[in-house]
């Protein structure tokens, strides 16, 4: 199974940056562990060395989807700052979300298309008002619908009913890959500080493949009957 996983600094200080380069750490870290394979698709630096503004990954391997659940949500990275130490804050969010990579293209197939032939009013004549030359067609899969009376021939309107068909599909595409692109950015305003479902600190030197030593999930809401 592969997943996706975005994590984001939002628009925290640039501690939130830091802690978010070692977040990523110790998820590669506890993914390698327990099996599972990572890979950075896509990183945003942040101003300083080292750091990141987001994180795109994908989690292969059987498990991917419990593992990705564990490190999704606000996740806290509880340290110093690195960069103001007379600040007394320690704890430094990030926001961690499953995310579609992208929409799966429709692959347009004649098969799929229910051709009626029919008849519609307004000028043309007798024969175009007794013929049925009109076309309408149904791409069954998308459910898009498209009539077409603008030639005299049956043939010549099944042509042309065809290639508005395929075009408002492309059209479909497009808008359902926008829709998927917005709801990733989405995500960067989705941070929210405090109660987070995670907790993770420094370790000693040398320990860094050790358990984490604190995991805590939010408890879901009963749901209303």
């Amino acid at each position: 199974m592969n997943l996706h996983l975005l994590m984001s600094a939002g628009r925290g200080p640039q501690e939130c940056a830091w802690a978010l380069a070692r977040l990523l750490h110790r998820l590669e870290a506890d993914a390698g562990r327990r099996g599972l394979t990572t890979h950075r698709m896509q990183t945003v630096p942040g101003d300083r060395s080292g750091t990141y503004r987001s994180a795109l990954l994908r989690i292969s391997g059987g498990g991917a989807e419990a593992f990705a659940a564990s490190w999704t949500g606000t996740l806290c990275w509880q340290a110093p700052s690195p960069y103001r130490a007379g600040t007394g804050r320690k704890n430094w969010y990030v926001v961690s979300r499953l995310c579609q990579l992208d929409s799966p293209a429709t692959t347009f197939l004649e098969a799929d298309v229910e051709i009626v032939a029919c008849r519609t009013g307004g000028p043309g004549g007798q024969h175009r008002n007794k013929a049925s030359t009109a076309v309408r067609a149904t791409h069954r899969p998308s459910g898009v619908v498209v009539v077409v009376d603008t030639e005299r021939q049956f043939s010549l309107n099944r042509r042309l009913a065809l290639q508005l068909l395929r075009q408002r599909v492309a059209r479909g595409d497009e808008s359902a890959e926008r829709a998927v692109v917005t709801a990733r950015w989405r995500i960067h305003d989705e941070l929210v500080r405090g109660d987070p479902t995670r907790v993770e600190r420094p370790r000693p030197s040398g320990q860094e493949t050790a358990p984490p030593r604190r995991t805590r999930q939010r408890r879901g809401r009963p749901s209303a009957s």
